[in-house]
């Protein structure tokens, strides 16, 4: 008669079992506690992309870095990533607007405009076009006044009137309405004018009203 061969199957006891169990439950309860705490983190928010800071042929005598940086933010996709060419100053090129205007032939533009006054204001004027001699307004909505008082204040195109830009050989006017111009310049460039008006629904860019001019810039965008 054969041997029995016998074979024994080890019990785990009660208390290992609860053992057991305890640490599976742990280990459960510390993945949904990570879980939890993943899902109530904030996401990580990309950095917002800075304007590209454009580059100038010159530095600019009106204009800071923070205000040509603060400036670009408000032109149309169009100008992005274009050089801005000196075409005419007055520190330069001498306060005259038919200066102004012969400096300005065969542009055609965008072009800025920037101002400094006897108060130290820095205002002045986004134009879509090259500013030359016209016998009626030209333009398109793309214009804009602007002022820093200190912060920039922009004032765009209430699409009320076109009447965006004019110049004669006595003054360029850029926004009209009620008989009054948002940014008014006299033919030496040394007396200028700055009203509300229709076409930009604008403050005084100004201090004052009217004002003398101490620097004026044009730059070319293309």
């Amino acid at each position: 008669m054969r041997g029995l061969r016998w074979r024994y199957t080890r019990l785990t006891s009660q208390a290992e079992d609860t053992l057991s169990g305890e640490e599976g439950k742990e280990e459960e309860e510390e993945k949904e506690e990570e879980e939890e705490e993943e899902a109530a983190a904030p996401a990580s928010a990309a950095a917002p992309e800075d304007p590209m800071v454009p580059q100038l042929t010159e530095a600019s005598q009106v204009l800071s870095a923070s205000e040509i940086r603060q400036l670009s933010c408000h032109f149309p996709p169009r100008v992005t990533g274009h050089p801005w060419s000196l075409v005419f100053c007055t520190s330069r090129d001498g306060f005259s607007l038919q200066s102004l205007y012969r400096r300005m032939e065969g542009c055609s533009g965008p072009v800025l405009l920037a101002l400094r006054d006897q108060d130290g204001q820095i205002f002045g004027a986004f134009s879509s076009s090259a500013l030359r001699l016209s016998k009626g307004f030209y333009g398109t909505g793309e214009t804009f006044l602007f002022s820093f008082s200190p912060q920039l204040k922009v004032f765009k195109w209430t699409g009320s009137n076109s009447f965006f830009v004019k110049g004669d050989l006595d003054s360029l006017m850029m926004g009209s309405g009620g008989g009054q111009f948002g940014l008014w310049l006299d033919g030496d460039l040394f007396h200028g004018g700055s009203y509300p008006c229709a076409t930009f629904n604008n403050e005084v860019l100004a201090r004052q009203e009217q004002f003398h001019i101490q620097e004026l810039e044009a730059w070319l965008l293309s």
